[in-house]
């Protein structure tokens, strides 16, 4: 589906900017593939991180950031993009400079709550649970990402294993871990693997596990010895990524509460999503869930397996076309 209004001549120049950090850059690289589905676009990413001690300054108080990048930084010099998507800290010093740097030529668009004005850029896309209000915000259900229909039917044939023959019910796990406020301590993680045996068991189907590397050493030790066992697939970071695929084959993902892009993610694919509890308090992610248990997407898991169907949630494509529109509007005033 292309974009309506104003087209460029060529095909726009977008910058990808994040610390390189898989989490943090696939959000920026949601967004500027997104655009792509849209209108023709040549992206580039960027990874930065500035040298101590700017490092410890907040975001918005760096002077000259572009002299302050470390050694392993990418260059941050002209020919400035079109539009520049920054996801994370330490792309918002290089987000507030670029207009300036680009003449205000280059169209700035800040994921997440950037914790300085957002009248600083064009657009600022923050999570709705963060309750960030403005002209030029734009709050979104959780987070962008790079999940779409292609994407996941391309991963399962890239797969070695043939996940989409083992045995049904297919369930895909994500494990999460350590967060601000919540962890998962050995005991949950045994309470996890328990219910999640239980459901492979009553239903015969194929457990399908991926840890994070925010899982910690207590409860990975937990899910390795008494979940491990009875998984099609466990992964713990080594090989081949299987989570592409196993999102694409799972009949029912189950993601832990401390993650806000995984569940974002698994509710791209219409497929139920249960919740698995974590230790500590939720605080404002109690809010995202809440949000997306009231678009259907998720339920929190209690030991019975449900199966329902939703809308797939397509927040990364609304942000695109809002992105493109915003764009597209500024070109024809400039002109």
């Amino acid at each position: 589906m292309r974009s309506v209004g104003f087209q460029p001549a060529e095909p726009l120049k977008v910058w990808a900017v994040s610390d390189g950090r898989a989490g943090i850059e696939n959000q920026a690289l949601g967004l500027a593939e997104a655009i792509a589905r849209r209108t023709p676009i040549q992206i580039i990413t960027r990874h930065v991180e500035l040298r101590t001690p700017w490092s410890w300054l907040p975001p918005g108080f760096v002077p000259w950031p572009r002299h302050a990048l470390g050694l392993e930084s990418d260059a941050i010099e002209p020919p400035w993009p079109d539009i520049f998507i920054g996801c994370g800290r330490a792309s918002i010093p290089f987000a507030l400079g670029i207009r300036d740097w680009s003449n205000h030529k280059t169209f700035v668009v800040q994921l997440q709550d950037p914790r300085v004005n957002p009248r600083e850029f064009d657009v600022v896309t923050p999570p709705i649970h963060d309750r960030l209000e403005g002209p030029n915000v734009l709050p979104i259900v959780g987070s962008c990402h790079r999940v779409t229909p292609d994407r996941l039917d391309q991963a399962v044939l890239d797969f070695p294993q043939a996940l989409d023959e083992l045995p049904g019910p297919r369930f895909a796990v994500l494990i999460g871990g350590k967060s601000k406020r919540q962890d998962i301590s050995a005991k949950r993680a045994r309470d996890i693997s328990d219910s999640l045996i239980a459901v492979q068991r009553e239903t015969g189907g194929s457990l399908m596990v991926t840890l994070s590397r925010r899982t910690g050493n207590a409860a990975r030790m937990q899910l390795r010895t008494y979940l491990a066992p009875h998984c099609a697939v466990f992964y713990e970071g080594e090989g081949v990524n299987p989570y592409f695929a196993m999102l694409g084959v799972a009949d029912h993902i189950f993601v832990t509460a401390d993650s806000v892009n995984m569940a974002a993610e698994a509710a791209a694919t219409a497929k139920p999503i249960h919740i698995l509890d974590v230790d500590g308090k939720g605080g404002k992610l109690e809010r995202f869930h809440q949000s997306l248990a009231r678009r259907g997407c998720s339920r929190r898991f209690t030991g019975r397996l449900e199966t329902w169907s939703y809308p797939p949630l397509l927040e990364t494509d609304r942000v695109a076309a809002a992105v493109l529109t915003a764009w597209s509007a500024r070109q024809g005033v400039q002109r």
